[in-house]
């Protein structure tokens, strides 16, 4: 409650929830959207459009991290609300398949642009550690709820009206996230560390390379993106072809992962106050890497089944949740305060480019050789990150301790600093 007395946070966390709405509920629509242009290759159409979202991503956010500091920041959220707000509104124009990847790429320009720099507001509006940490619990939580209950509102609207309506939805949910961000009191971006803008966007990305336990997050991102393109992907033809269900059941499939990363999210808050992340993390690849071979197994094996499936779904959700929600406080307690942005940027980045691989295996090779191959393709990358999260990541890296969510993140001193970096 101390956290949501602040009006700024209030105000920017508000809007985050009813962005993620809106981005979830367009992620529904534009898989159907796929699905009506293209029927049974579907997966090709919406592992394309996923690919031109992650090399948007992977672009974009960098050098969105090294040039916003030179506009206003909350002008420039606002401005980007907008957009997101403009472009959504025009998918349900779209008649060829074309036109999907123009404005999906268009939409994640924006997207891309607006994440790493409200990551990066939120330390400077909530300034105390303790309620920092609490910050970056109550984004995942956000992140959750937005995982379950979009696929679910999906799923009941789709019983009523066509899904082309859930794009005016998202459309209306940028703009109302502009307003709520309006308000807020964002200061200007601190002073970097480095002055030219390609020093600033390389910067993230050297400290991850040379820090052992950022390190072992890339790995990490491989295994979250391998098994979750599983469910993005995959879902759409799965339970259309496979399983025979409806839009409405696309929507309530997807919730099941969702419902797995909400379980996950309730009881991680009280973990993390006695596991260390780095346990936690490595837990959910090996989580994801059981749920990966469970669903090439079922399918190889014949066993296709709306119970199996939900439950397969439901265990990559708790996986993923595992390994996102203590990735922002180990961040935190890897850079100094004025590196944040660069390193959330980074991740950003860094962990798109993890999807920029896996959404054309799932949606190109899916469509052409199957489920069963794919999948097992997938699993085989989900079990390379995980060793290499455990090669690369040792359970004492010399650098800054990471707690749990609910409890400060304490900094090395600063007159150490650089001896910890020559030991990373």
């Amino acid at each position: 409650m101390r956290l949501f007395a602040n009006r700024d946070y209030r105000y920017l966390f508000s809007a985050q929830i009813i962005s993620l709405f809106g981005t979830g509920l367009t992620t529904v629509a534009l898989g159907l959207l796929a699905y009506d242009l293209a029927g049974s290759r579907a997966g090709t159409v919406l592992g394309t459009a996923l690919t031109v979202k992650m090399v948007m991503y992977v672009v974009i956010a960098p050098l969105a991290a090294a040039y916003v500091g030179r506009f206003p920041r909350r002008t420039f959220l606002v401005l980007l609300d907008v957009v997101r707000a403009g472009v959504v509104l025009a998918l349900p124009f779209v008649t060829e398949i074309w036109h999907i990847y123009v404005l999906i790429g268009l939409l994640q320009a924006a997207s891309a642009a607006f994440t790493p720099t409200f990551q990066a507001v939120i330390p400077d509006i909530v300034t105390d550690e303790s309620d920092y940490t609490r910050a970056l619990s109550a984004s995942q939580v956000a992140s959750t709820m937005e995982s379950l209950l979009s696929p679910v509102l999906a799923a009941v609207a789709l019983a009523f009206i066509s899904f082309n309506w859930l794009f005016l939805g998202t459309s209306a949910g940028f703009l109302v996230s502009a307003l709520l961000v309006l308000p807020a009191r964002i200061p200007e971006a601190r002073p970097s560390a480095h002055t030219k803008a390609w020093d600033k966007a390389a910067a993230g990305i050297r400290t991850f390379l040379r820090t052992p336990r950022l390190r072992g997050i890339m790995a990490l991102n491989l295994v979250v993106a391998a098994a979750g393109s599983i469910v993005v992907v995959s879902t759409v033809n799965y339970v259309r072809d496979e399983l025979g269900g409806s839009q409405s059941d696309v929507g309530w499939m997807l919730a099941a992962s969702g419902g797995g990363t909400l379980l996950a999210a309730l009881v991680l808050p009280r973990v993390l106050d006695r596991i260390a992340p780095r346990t936690v993390m490595v837990t959910g690849a090996g989580v994801l890497v059981g749920g990966t071979v469970a669903a090439v197994v079922q399918i190889a094996a014949g066993l296709t089944s709306w119970t199996g499936t939900a439950i397969v779904w439901a265990v990559i959700g708790i996986g993923m949740a595992l390994i996102i929600t203590p990735t922002g406080a180990v961040l935190r307690a890897s850079v100094e305060p004025n590196a944040i942005p660069e390193a959330f940027a980074a991740q950003f980045s860094l962990s798109h480019l993890a999807w920029l691989i896996t959404y054309p295996i799932a949606g190109w090779l899916g469509t052409n050789a199957g489920f069963a191959l794919t999948w097992s393709v997938l699993a085989a990358l989900a079990a390379t990150g995980t060793v290499g999260a455990l090669l690369l990541w040792p359970r004492h890296d010399g650098r800054r301790t990471v707690t749990g969510p609910t409890t400060p993140v304490r900094s090395a001193p600063r007159t150490d600093r650089s001896t910890l970096s020559k030991a990373a």
